[in-house]
């Protein structure tokens, strides 16, 4: 009796084990799954995250990626201060000091010549060999493909002002057009060499602070858009009330007036 009073406690302990594993794998099961829904749940709040424009790519991809990207966020600070100062400096050259492309060539060559031409007279009239030249020359496969390259994007410029003007899309219509049409009147306000100075400023000044302060700025634009879209609601809401006010009162029939005996106004 004794012996079999002993099995049937190891059965119900060993049954009693089992349920506590099941139990115990139940819960690790329930709570990776709940660190999953988690983990799902963090990601969805990330890709929710407002970005400008709705952009998904970050700011080196959107400019294009490579060397130009890097020149334009200074990840090469030489060669975009080279760059930046390059600019200004023919920037200062043509439109402050009103130069003209002309004559600075032809000043540069005349000193170029006149030194060369003097330091090579002077070699031979002391007796000593005159200065080697080098030979300048521009390379076949460089300027072909510059060349090549250059024709594939006034290719797909061209095609893109034909898909603009077949009217397929016409939201893409009147953002260029709207584009263009400011464009233009920033052109009236200022020359071209001063807009492509500026345009050139704003590329090395702008991406570098919006990577910078991405999120504040995203998060700034929020805001603004969201206050625009709710005054243009209320603007919207205002003009239908007197949409409204107006119809009601043009319903109302005009009241005709005459005037009686002794000058006395009478309602007809």
């Amino acid at each position: 009796m004794e012996e079999h009073h002993k099995e049937e406690e190891k059965k119900e302990e060993s049954l009693i084990e089992k349920i506590a594993d099941k139990v115990h794998a139940h819960d690790s099961s329930s709570s990776s799954s709940s660190s999953d829904s988690d983990d799902d749940k963090t990601s969805s709040l990330k890709k929710k995250v407002y970005r400008l424009f709705g952009r998904e790519k970050p700011v080196h991809r959107v400019l294009g990626g490579g060397k130009p990207a890097d020149v334009f966020l200074w990840r090469d600070k030489k060669v975009s201060a080279g760059v930046l100062g390059g600019a200004t400096a023919i920037w200062v050259l043509f439109d402050v000091l009103e130069y003209h492309l002309l004559t600075l060539v032809c000043h540069v060559l005349i000193i170029g010549l006149a030194l060369l031409f003097l330091w090579s007279s002077a070699m031979t009239f002391i007796n000593k060999s005159p200065p080697r030249i080098p030979e300048v020359s521009i390379p076949e496969e460089p300027a072909l493909k510059f060349a090549s390259a250059l024709r594939i994007e006034i290719n797909h410029g061209f095609a893109v002002l034909r898909d603009i003007a077949s009217g397929r899309d016409l939201k893409k219509f009147l953002s260029v057009i709207a584009g263009l049409w400011i464009l233009s009147v920033v052109g009236d306000c200022s020359d071209f060499l001063t807009l492509l100075f500026t345009t050139t400023v704003l590329l090395f000044t702008v991406p570098l602070f919006y990577e910078k302060y991405e999120d504040q700025v995203d998060s700034f634009a929020e805001k603004a858009i969201a206050e625009l879209k709710k005054q243009y609601a209320h603007t919207l809401c205002w003009d239908e009330i007197l949409s409204n006010v107006v119809t009601e009162t043009s319903s109302i029939p005009p009241m005709l007036v005459a005037i009686g005996p002794l000058g006395k106004t009478e309602e007809i």
